[in-house]
């Protein structure tokens, strides 16, 4: 296998970021999630965090070669090894537009697409998780149709109420509690991702489906 390339950052003193130069799709996801568990085995690496297209290395100290674990990472990534999830499916309700949804007229005009075949293209797929990430419960999911990708916000939401449903480029997902966001947020869901008091505390894990249904719509 011909090697790839790959970028290697320190994160502060003790985290490292590894960022390979790959697509964003399933396959390729699936190889961030199996370099995720080989790299946890390794000495000093307290916890590994897969994150959309990278891994974070959470590191027990600094390290003192950071030559030689960028090498380690990219053999380890170079073999092409996938880990392929047999996840649970969540079937969630989502109400579409209003006051929850505001940027959904927004989306239709910048696709050209009527309101209604938005909300058809965006609760057809059956979404997986990919990583769980931005704050806690967050699920970055894989799986939008391409006639829905839209750009970011030129300005973001200051505070932006959990279970929101938005998405921006390739990419869509519900937060999980209130927070600023930059994507064009289009419905709400009346699920609970993350409860520090429920284990596990997080809905979903990576390699989880998720597949939305289209409530009364809010107009």
């Amino acid at each position: 296998m011909q090697p790839e390339a790959a970028r290697v950052s320190m994160l502060g003193s003790h985290a490292v970021l590894f960022t390979p130069d790959c697509p964003f799709d399933l396959e390729d996801q699936q190889r961030i999630w199996a370099l995720a568990d080989r790299a946890a085995q390794w000495s000093d690496v307290r916890e590994a965090v897969p994150g959309m297209t990278n891994l974070t290395l959470l590191l027990d100290s600094i390290p003192q070669d950071l030559d030689a674990l960028a090498a380690q990472l990219c053999e380890a990534w170079e073999s092409g090894i996938r880990k392929v999830v047999d996840g649970k499916l969540l079937e969630v309700g989502i109400h579409y537009g209003g006051e929850g949804g505001p940027h959904l007229d927004e989306v239709a005009t910048m696709t050209g697409l009527s309101v209604e075949e938005v909300v058809h293209l965006h609760s057809e797929p059956e979404y997986t998780v990919y990583a769980v990430g931005s704050h806690a419960g967050y699920c970055y999911l894989g799986g939008l149709d391409p006639r829905l990708e839209t750009p970011r916000r030129k300005v973001p939401l200051t505070n932006l109420p959990g279970g929101s449903l938005s998405l921006a480029g390739m990419q869509t997902g519900v937060s999980a509690s209130a927070g600023p966001s930059g994507w064009n947020t289009i419905g709400t869901a009346d699920v609970t991702f993350f409860d520090p008091l429920r284990s596990p505390a997080s809905l979903l894990c990576p390699g989880d489906r998720i597949k939305f249904t289209p409530l009364a719509m809010n107009r």
